[in-house]
């Protein structure tokens, strides 16, 4: 029996449904997910296991067309590998958005030398007229080898997609063992759990404004002998007056955040979890190099 495989990398605008659409192919929750723009900062890979095939999936951030700081510049590059590296691409839109015709994307995507396919999202709330002449308009500026419309909230269209990306996956062994998810530590999620709670907790600046460190993250039991997982980790944010708002009157703010990200985590790790979370303030760290290095992001 032949074994294909090979990886595929997701791109397009902040909340197009990137994270969701690989979560409903992987079938687990691992890029998080909110309403507002650019949640995903790092490149995330969810691996899809059969026993004739191994599809790695690869979430990207949203493309900034503008960055306006060095942690921006840092996610566009993840999309710019993406680009580069992957056996089979799909770029993602949705009805209603507007490129220019001069979109640095339309030519990187020109250049693109692997297949590529247009995803149109959010399907259930579309009309099939308006996606087809999406469809249309996008086939005339890059020539894809296929175009599939999918509703990822719903997982419409799905299986579909996985067969069409067979059809192009070179054949080769697994990279990956058979049983594995992703190639990012538990750690990795839990600082972005905490992060997707601010993400909906908070509003404007701070959640752009704030990264989460796992300082600690250790296997203990309960007094009556239960497993426990024991979590300490700090949030840094750039200015006090950010620390002030996530505080909350007599710590309030910071409580919710932690009931909340610590339900969050019970459900993920499917175990009881102690959650211990501080904040710190690191000045203008989004544009400092030292510290986005620090927080992983090259």
């Amino acid at each position: 029996m032949t074994h294909k495989s090979g990886f595929v990398s997701i791109v397009g605008r902040p909340n197009v449904g990137k994270s969701t659409l690989m979560n409903a192919l992987v079938g687990e929750k691992l890029s998080i997910i909110t309403p507002k723009p650019q949640t995903t900062r790092h490149r995330i890979i969810g691996i899809v296991n059969e026993d004739d095939y191994q599809i790695v999936f690869s979430d990207t951030p949203g493309i900034i067309e503008d960055p306006g700081y060095k942690l921006q510049e840092l996610m566009n590059s993840f999309v710019e590998s993406a680009l580069e590296d992957s056996d089979l691409l799909l770029f993602m839109t949705q009805p209603n958005e507007v490129y220019a015709e001069d979109a640095p994307i339309i030519e990187q995507l020109k250049k693109v030398d692997i297949p590529k396919f247009l995803i149109v999202n959010k399907i259930d709330k579309s009309h099939q007229a308006q996606v087809q002449a999406l469809i249309d308009l996008w086939q005339s500026r890059v020539k894809f080898n296929e175009a599939l419309a999918v509703s990822a909230l719903h997982a419409a269209n799905t299986t579909a997609l996985i067969q069409l990306i067979l059809k192009y996956l070179p054949e080769g062994p697994p990279y990956y063992p058979k049983d594995q998810l992703t190639d990012r530590p538990e750690r990795f999620f839990v600082a972005e759990i905490i992060r997707e709670k601010i993400f909906e907790q908070f509003q404007q600046e701070i959640p752009y404004s704030t990264e989460v460190h796992v300082e600690s993250f250790k296997e203990t039991e309960t007094k009556s002998g239960e497993p426990l997982i024991r979590i300490h980790a700090f949030i840094y944010v750039e200015r006090e007056s950010q620390k002030a708002i996530m505080l909350g009157h007599q710590g309030k703010s910071i409580k919710q955040l932690g009931a909340a990200a610590r339900k969050a985590l019970e459900q993920w790790l499917e175990t009881k979890v102690f959650l211990d979370l501080h904040l710190k303030v690191r000045e203008k760290w989004r544009k400092d190099e030292q510290q986005l290095k620090r927080f992983g992001y090259k």
